[in-house]
Parts: structure tokens; sequence; C-alpha cells
């Protein structure tokens, strides 16, 4: 004290403060960094960002840096503070006890708590503008920082924990993926994330969920007259037809209707004629993943497959339209006045009358329900499986908030439903 000024020493007291904080909040803004976009500016040429980068890497060599010199910082800063306090108050213990409580609140506001809580709310630019003097810092140290990761590593092997290398993955899985894309606020486009999250779910569903089931299907029997053959193809509202003879499970191909309109000037019309127009048929599994059938139709060239189930029968069918609409929403419509946002709105009573072939999957994403999809696949099936039984009368359930209320039965199905929101 006799030969230091006091004002030199408070000078040091505050640097020494100060670099303490510059270690905390750069230390917690590069963990907090979002990796992701700092590779994305890197790849833009940002050299702060590539030093970022190269500094996450090295996390351990990163960490070892922060804490030797904190360390020692925090040694100098307690030495200071107490031959301040003596010099000015004298060697009392009282004296010493404060200075290293002083010391202690000091290092915790100003060097610890504010420190990262900045770095933690702005990241990615202290993180950038700390990265060079951290870069820089770590090379000057390397042999200290060498020599004591030497010890590290030993106690690490020793309790036997893994350190993270450069090959650690920080690869996202599809329910963070998800997450992010939820929360991506304003920046992603709504219809956009629509689409984002439709393709999170192709690997969770198969082509039978979303496939035009067999009663649903417009089919060309050539076993039929061949006038009432004729009028069929002139209504159709198809440009392919599944074709059979006498029982729908004898596909005999697919007819492109175009070509087949050009038969319809020949006098003499018979079931061969149309044969000869067919394309062979290309069948696929009922439980095919609707992503895995997309990459099948890119392949095969295909744009329409027959759906069987294991026993070769005919469940459905499905066309690469289909999948573009579960991927995008829908953009056509092949038959008048069957637009599924149409036919999914509740009225003013909270009420709403589907068909009982309605896809459930298609319930809950356009009334949003929560009825269970680990079952039957329609709302006729769900609920004969609730009730064990076809009812021959108007009866009502309740399925996850939902009050369901059979309003027709027909042919051993139910034909119209009406639900009730609750």
């Amino acid at each position: 004290m006799d030969t230091v000024p006091l004002w030199a020493l408070l000078l040091a007291l505050a640097f020494l403060i100060l670099c303490s904080a510059f270690f905390a909040m750069a230390e917690t803004a590069l963990m907090a960094a979002n990796r992701y976009r700092l590779r994305h500016q890197a790849k833009r040429g940002s050299r702060a960002a590539a030093t970022a980068l190269w500094l996450l890497e090295r996390t351990d060599k990163l960490l070892s840096l922060v804490l030797i010199a904190n360390t020692l910082i925090n040694a100098m800063v307690t030495a200071l503070v107490t031959a301040i306090a003596i010099g000015l108050f004298g060697r009392e213990e009282s004296v010493i006890t404060i200075a290293t409580a002083v010391v202690a609140f000091l290092l915790i506001v100003f060097a610890e708590i504010s420190p990262k809580v900045i770095g933690a709310t702005y990241p990615e630019k202290i993180s950038l503008a700390s990265s060079f003097v951290l870069k820089a810092m770590m090379a000057l140290a390397k042999p200290v920082i060498w020599f004591v990761n030497l010890f590290v590593s030993l106690v690490l092997k020793l309790f036997r924990v893994q350190t993270v290398g450069a090959g650690h993955d920080h690869r996202l899985s599809p329910e963070e993926l998800r997450s992010i894309v939820l929360e991506g606020g304003n920046f992603i486009p709504q219809k956009h994330k629509s689409i984002l999250l439709n393709l999170f779910d192709f690997e969770a569903i198969s082509v039978e969920d979303i496939m035009t089931p067999r009663a649903q299907i417009e089919a060309l029997n050539l076993a039929v007259p061949v006038e009432e053959i004729k009028h069929q193809l002139v209504t159709c509202y198809h440009n392919k037809l599944l074709v059979y003879e006498g029982e729908i499970n004898r596909v005999l191909g697919i007819l492109h209707v175009r070509k087949a309109m050009a038969l319809l000037s020949e006098e003499e019309l018979t079931p061969e004629h149309f044969k000869a127009l067919l394309s062979p048929p290309y069948f696929i599994p009922q439980e095919t993943p609707v992503f895995a059938q997309l990459q099948y139709f890119q392949e095969k060239k295909e744009r329409l497959a027959v759906i069987v189930d294991e026993y070769g029968e005919l469940q459905g069918l499905v066309t690469l339209d289909d999948i573009i609409e579960e991927m995008i929403g829908e953009f056509t419509t092949t038959l008048p006045g069957t637009g599924r946002n149409d036919r999914f709105q509740w009225d003013e009573k909270g009420e709403c009358l589907l068909e009982g072939s309605t896809p459930l999957r298609d319930i809950n994403k356009f009334l949003q329900l929560q009825l269970p999809l680990d079952g039957p696949k329609t709302l006729n099936g769900l609920i004969l499986e609730q009730l064990q039984d076809i009812p021959d009368a108007a009866i009502a359930i309740r399925i996850a908030n939902c009050i369901i209320e059979v309003v027709q039965v027909q042919n051993q199905s139910i034909k119209v439903v009406k639900l009730i929101r609750s």
C-alpha cells in the first residue's frame, strides 16, 4: 500500500472483475448458441461463426481455459481486496471477514450472475464477438491446458466417464424437429409449417390410412353388357379405372379412359377390345408405409396401386395424388361435392354428419378430435369395435370427449353418423 497508490489497486481490481465477467459471459454464450444457426452463418462466409464452431468442437479445452482463467482471476481478486482492506483498516480479524464477504458479493454479482444472464440472453452476438479472443487465448495457454487436461482425463477414466469428442452426435430426433417447426412462429409460413408437420407423420402411417376403400372404388366390370360399359365410361369421373371381371378381386388391369373413348364408335365392340388396352395392375400390401410407397411410385414410374391384404383380397386403391394431398393438403377433387374440407365442418349446434366410411385420421385432422387410431381405420369400424355388434336402431356412444350417434344402418354397416361436440 505504501508503494502502490490506492487508485491503481482499485483499477486493477476492476480490470480483473471485468476479465472474469468476460470469460463467464463468453462461455455461457457459446454453450447457449444455436449450433445450426452458427453453421449456417459459417457456410455463408462468417469467420466469427466458423471460429465459434471450432471452439465448440473442443469443449474440453474451452472449459479448461475458462476455469483456469477464472480460478486465477478470482484468487487474485481475493488477494487484492484483502490487501486493500488491510492497508486501509488494519489487520483486524473482522476486516478480513468483511473483505472476504465483499469479494464474494462482487464476484457473484459482477463476475458470475450478471455476465451469464447477458450471455444467455444474446448468445449469438456475444459468441461471435468473443470467439477470436478465446481462440487466441487458447493458443497462448495451450501448454497449461494440456497439463491440466492430462490429470482431468485420468480422473475421468478412473470414473469411466466418456467425454464428448468430435464425433459427438448433435443430430435432432423427429420429435425435436417437430418441436422446432411448431415453435417457428412467424419465421415459417403456416402453410409451410403444415407441410413439414405432415412429412413427420409419413413414417407412422401406411397406405391403408389414406387409400380409397374398396366400397368407394369406381371400377369397370367387363362381365356386364357392353352398353353398360359404354355408359360407365361416358359418365366416369376418373381418367383411370380399375377393371375386373365378375368379382372385384379378379382384377384384370388398369384402363386409361381416354384410350377407351376411341373404341366407343366401334360397331361390334366386345370386352376383348377393352382388355387389349389394359396396363398391368400394380399390387402392394396394405401395411406399406406411405413414404416408402412414394419412393416406389417414383422408382416404378407408377401413379396408381391396388392395395391387398395378406389373403390377396382387394382392400382399396392409392394414387400418387393421394400421397401428395397428404403432404400439402387437398388440391383436387375427383368427384363433385366430395371435398374433404367441405364435409368436415361443425354446424352452429356443434354437430357434424359424416359417412360411416370416413377415415378416422381425416376426422381428427379436420375436426380437431382425438379418436383412437391404433385399431379400426374408419368411423364405422370404430363404432362396431366399441359396440361389438351391428346396431339395428339409433344409438349413441361417447369416445374421446365426442358423442357419436348412429343415424343410419344399411347392409350390415353404419352408413351415416352424427358427431356431437361435448
